[in-house]
């Protein structure tokens, strides 16, 4: 009898969708100049008008005239494709231009760019903790998926402390000796919670214990403090981290992650990481639209300013109706639904019924029984586009007898 592979993967593709949690990517065609708005198409081939209510656009940056001009006169100069690796041909004066710009941004000697915000976190963590003998990584228990990978990758030992809980952090950094090798890595904005990160309190354990301090601010860089340098910018600890890890994905609305450090630090990960050396780096024109929406975002608080009122409206519009939202300081509004099929099948809802789209957040990105919709409200969303959210939301939880416990 041989091995039936097919039939192995179909039952694990059954088993998801049994639990409601298969992956529907919903193609969604977004329109230039009209953020948030888009067209989506649906099986059958139909186009329908909808309004986006998840993007990480969080800005529309990706449709700023500015940031489109840099990337199409980039394309026309120096063509679609980076032409190699950074290594070998595929380094450009865009690139260059681009990490001396998150340098300065961040206050940092040095910068790197990586294709993903995800690949910056496995290259740069995995890369430290292998490089330092002994190390220990100190990892926050919600830390994201690639801050998990790249700690598990770098093969040293670690320990998770509880969720934003310094003094658990302190427990376990003086349970080592204080000449060993140590890295705390911790968030400053919970993306699926949307909450903030005690920075000032965990700079201060970190160096007590002479750990190095690595924070992701993926979603928050563009989106905090007084030129957008994210939650360390607006506490005023930047220079005191020791690498700070970003994305151009969210805040600046194009793509690809980076870190902010100082020369050494950049350098050894630039000089050992296998995912920086052998990936070819991004097209130059992305690279171009990078550095024009960091110069937009960071001259223009009135953009923050615009997203976090954005946000706390719709939060109180959501808590007038009862609606089950998890309070946070932060711009993001997750709404509790605690059950897989539910969350997809109010998702579908939504955009088949009321043109309205926001993706099912499901397990294993959050914990089981705490299944959400997550809206990121931006500069864009009108006070009408809120109200009319939230009469279809209150509609809904009402026909669906859905809990409005918080």
């Amino acid at each position: 009898m041989t091995f039936d592979y097919n039939h192995t993967f179909e039952n694990a593709l059954n088993q998801l969708r049994s639990e409601g949690r298969y992956r529907v990517f919903n193609n969604i065609t977004r329109k230039n100049g009209e953020f948030p708005k888009a067209v989506f198409n649906n099986e059958l081939g139909i186009k329908s008008d909808v309004t986006i209510w998840c993007s990480n656009d969080y800005l529309g940056m990706g449709q700023n005239p500015e940031v489109i001009e840099a990337f199409v006169n980039a394309a026309k100069a120096v063509g679609a494709g980076a032409g190699g690796t950074r290594n070998i041909s595929g380094t450009s004066s865009y690139h260059v231009e681009l990490e001396r710009e998150l340098c300065k941004f961040h206050h940092k000697e040095a910068a790197l760019i990586f294709t993903s915000g995800y690949i910056a976190n496995e290259c740069a963590l995995s890369t430290l903790a292998r490089f330092l003998p002994g190390c220990i990584v100190y990892s926050d228990a919600n830390n994201h998926a690639s801050m998990i990978e790249g700690i598990k990758n770098g093969r040293s030992d670690k320990h998770i402390w509880r969720h934003n809980d310094v003094d658990h952090l302190e427990f376990l950094l003086k349970q080592s000796p204080k000449e060993q090798p140590k890295i705390v890595a911790f968030e400053s904005v919970y993306s699926m919670d949307g909450d903030l990160c005690p920075i000032k309190d965990i700079i201060r354990v970190s160096k007590k214990y002479n750990a190095l301090t690595y924070l992701d601010e993926v979603h928050g860089v563009g989106l905090y403090g007084d030129n957008g340098g994210g939650l360390s910018e607006k506490m005023g600890v930047t220079d005191e981290l020791d690498i700070i890890e970003g994305t151009l994905a969210k805040g600046f609305g194009i793509m690809g992650g980076y870190i902010a450090a100082n020369k050494n630090i950049a350098d050894i990960i630039r000089s050992f990481a296998p995912g920086f050396i052998f990936t070819t780096s991004m097209p130059p024109s992305i690279a171009a639209a990078a550095i024009a929406s960091i110069r937009v975002v960071k001259n223009n608080h009135s953009l923050r300013l615009e997203l976090h009122e954005r946000a706390c409206k719709l939060k109180e519009l959501m808590l007038e109706r009862d609606l089950p939202i998890i309070k946070n300081d932060s711009h993001i509004v997750p709404l509790l639904v605690r059950d897989s099929a539910r969350c997809k099948e109010i998702s579908d809802i939504l955009l088949n019924e009321f043109s309205i789209y926001v993706q099912p957040i499901n397990y294993p990105t959050v914990p089981k029984g705490t299944e959400r919709l997550r809206f990121t409200p931006t500069p864009y969303h009108d006070n009408q586009k809120m109200q009319y959210l939230v009469d279809c939301l209150d509609q809904i939880w009402s026909e669906l007898k859905l809990s409005r416990a918080a």
